[in-house]
């Protein structure tokens, strides 16, 4: 049994008077111990509230969550709330996308780290203080003690995000979720982040799932991706393969729209024309279908279904895009929305 598996998640925002939501549409994911999974998509796909899903952090009201999230042999969506917040920061911890607005802009650093050794390992205020002093150092913190006495606006955006993954490692976790962790960072302290991460991953064999849209840091970091759209698995295969052979057109468009160094200065990107907003229900055909470049009638036939190219690849396309092909050409009256 994988450490976590999450079968038939949906997430449904409802509102007074308005559509519901589908936030998240049938999901369904595996995370093995010791295992980096990406999960990828443009902003509005579910990544992050799935993540919300997981930890047990959604609203209680005007939200409706079905389906099994399984972790560690437990049903995280059944059980009590004393129960998830003893594995939440304990055995799950979240490394949220923002530090700024994380952290508690009123306390010192070294209480809301603090707070963590205390709750979930029993320490005393001593004994939470030199751990936490430990934990700042392996992030790589200077002046570590220093560090514990300043509040957060006294750091830099790169420390903030660092006392961040050191809050999330108090406790050892099992698994970690890391929410877009580089995310307006310069690109030195990106690639620090990341080794940073790198490195815990195989000296503990905790499980990440790393969510981003970044597809630089996905090949830098993760042993298998998932994209994602509009709240379902679009595409799922091992890293490199997925980058050197991506079957589905959403997945082909993203990296598309990538720059990379062997590209040629004097070439223009590539990017997957509309929004996401431009899409139609899963239940009357491809979500992506209106922003394809190679939709056909069948598209729009009904849901696709998930297809195996092989034991670790699978894709949700019935037009696929074959390997080491070019643009398709654009039908423009089927991709009319």
């Amino acid at each position: 049994m994988a450490l976590l598996e999450i079968r038939d998640l949906k997430v449904v925002f409802t509102r007074r008077d308005k559509a519901p939501v589908h936030a998240v549409d049938g999901l369904n994911l595996d995370v093995d111990r010791g295992q980096t999974v990406g999960l990828v998509g443009e902003s509005g796909c579910g990544k992050s509230v799935t993540s919300l899903a997981i930890l047990g952090l959604l609203p209680t009201r005007g939200v409706e969550v079905s389906g099994t999230i399984t972790f560690d042999g437990e049903d995280l969506l059944t059980m009590s709330d004393t129960r998830r917040r003893e594995v939440r920061g304990r055995d799950i911890a979240m490394i949220f996308q923002d530090p700024m607005t994380s952290l508690n802009p009123v306390l010192r650093v070294g209480v809301q780290l603090t707070e963590t050794l205390r709750r979930h390992r029993g320490m005393s205020t001593g004994e939470a203080r030199v751990e936490a002093q430990r934990l700042l150092e392996q992030v790589g913190i200077p002046a570590a003690r220093q560090r514990l006495g300043e509040f957060p606006h006294q750091l830099s955006g790169g420390m903030r995000q660092r006392v961040l993954i050191a809050i999330a490692l108090a406790c050892s976790p099992k698994m970690l979720i890391a929410d877009e962790p580089t995310t307006a960072l310069d690109v030195t302290v990106q690639a620090q982040i990341l080794d940073l991460l790198r490195t815990h991953v195989a000296d503990s064999a905790t499980a990440l799932v790393m969510i981003t849209h970044d597809m630089g840091v996905v090949a830098g970091i993760c042993d298998e991706v998932s994209v994602m759209y509009a709240g379902r698995r679009i595409e799922a295969a091992r890293c490199y393969p997925l980058f050197e052979d991506p079957r589905h057109w959403y997945t082909k468009g993203l990296l598309a729209s990538a720059p990379t160094l062997e590209r040629p200065r004097a070439d223009r990107l590539s990017p997957i024309p509309g929004s996401a907003q431009d899409r139609i229900p899963w239940a009357q055909g491809c979500a992506f279908a209106p922003r394809c470049p190679a939709v056909t009638a069948d598209c729009l036939a009904g849901p696709p279904p998930m297809v195996s190219v092989d034991d670790t690849h699978q894709h949700r396309c019935v037009n696929p895009a074959q390997p080491h092909s070019g643009p398709a050409p654009a039908d423009k009256e089927l991709m009319s929305p």
